[in-house]
């Protein structure tokens, strides 16, 4: 198999996703980190209690004191919270698992990671080695850009009918879908997960799709080279599923293990404040300290309920990334869905 003497590009910039790479839509559900988009939900939790006990300025003194109602959700609240920590750190052990493994399942998998990387050495720059998504993601393009223009080359001299040039205008699309990926995200200073985000939107499952096609067409009519160049970009296509999808395995092993340890993190101050204010509301011994002219039952108000839900709103900021990458990356397999 040929080699691809292409060098390596630079890649970098913000995530991209296959409608927007910017917005305040797109920072929540992807390139936001995760705590600053939970901070995010806390404050409009908090403002939003505090205008609803603004405008609608029912008695709180009577309601806390007079009524059960108040101590009934929180103590709803502090079994969920205890809940959703045991459920979650649950999930995680079982995504975990995949690394608790015999000897003999590791060192299958070690040696299919080599296997891997030496297809991929078949194509790409000999000094490249792709140990994370950033250095893989440079390599393969750089090897579909080389086998493309490969392509290019050999249909120099081929009879002018309509497959051949279908084939080289199908050459020109995939150096073209390179090049505008390059142009577009210059990630000098991009993390794994962000490279990991940009491969996203390369639709290199259409480039296969055509590829496949045409190589059976030219298997048909006997020409040889043009059938093996093609099935180079199949297999060029193929590796960069593969390292698609494993990486976006890590990815989900990172993600949860950072979402358990931020849920207990915040979990024991949500169960003591909310433990906390049980008692003070069952004891009657209610704040009244007045904060930025507020008044102390509406900010307490606010802070208990806000603090008691805090454990929530991490798990929905982390879920909705994990879900919307989810969507994005269902290409795997013999059917695509439209993410």
């Amino acid at each position: 198999m040929r080699r691809a003497g292409a060098s390596i590009r630079k890649l970098g910039g913000r995530l991209p996703s296959r409608s927007t790479t910017s917005g305040p839509v797109h920072w929540f559900l992807l390139s936001g980190n995760r705590h600053a988009v939970t901070a995010a939900l806390f404050t409009v939790m908090f403002g939003s209690i505090l205008v609803v006990g603004t405008v609608w300025s029912f008695e709180m003194q009577q309601v806390l004191t007079e009524t059960e109602s108040v101590q009934t959700i929180l103590n709803t609240l502090l079994s969920g919270i205890i809940l959703l920590v045991s459920i979650v750190v649950s999930i995680n052990s079982v995504v975990l698992s995949y690394d608790l493994a015999s000897i003999g399942q590791q060192r299958e998998r070690i040696e299919k990671a080599v296997r891997f990387r030496y297809d991929l050495g078949d194509y790409a720059d000999p000094g490249s080695k792709p140990t994370n998504p950033g250095i893989f993601l440079d390599a393969i393009l750089a090897a579909v850009d080389e086998s493309a223009s490969d392509l290019q080359s050999a249909l120099e001299d081929a009879p002018d009918d309509d497959l051949y040039r279908e084939t080289a205008s199908f050459a020109a699309e995939v150096q073209e879908s390179v090049t505008q990926f390059n142009e577009r995200h210059d990630r000098d200073d991009a993390d794994e997960l962000e490279v990991l985000w940009a491969g996203l939107e390369f639709d290199y499952t259409a480039h296969m799709d055509r590829s496949q096609d045409l190589q059976v067409r030219y298997a048909e009519s006997g020409d040889d080279e043009i059938a093996s160049r093609l099935d180079a970009l199949v297999d060029l296509f193929e590796l960069f599923a593969t390292g698609k999808e494993y990486f976006k395995t890590l990815y989900y092993s990172r993600e949860f293990s950072t979402l358990s340890r931020t849920l207990i993190s915040v979990s024991l101050p949500a169960i003591v404040v909310n433990a906390t204010s049980i008692l003070a509301i069952d004891a009657g011994l209610l704040p009244d300290v007045w904060l930025l002219g507020l008044p102390p039952l509406l900010t307490f108000v606010a802070t208990m309920f806000a603090v008691s839900l805090l454990p929530f709103l991490v798990l929905t900021s982390f879920t909705l990334r994990a879900a919307t990458v989810a969507r994005k990356t269902v290409a795997a397999g013999p059917f695509v869905l439209e993410a």
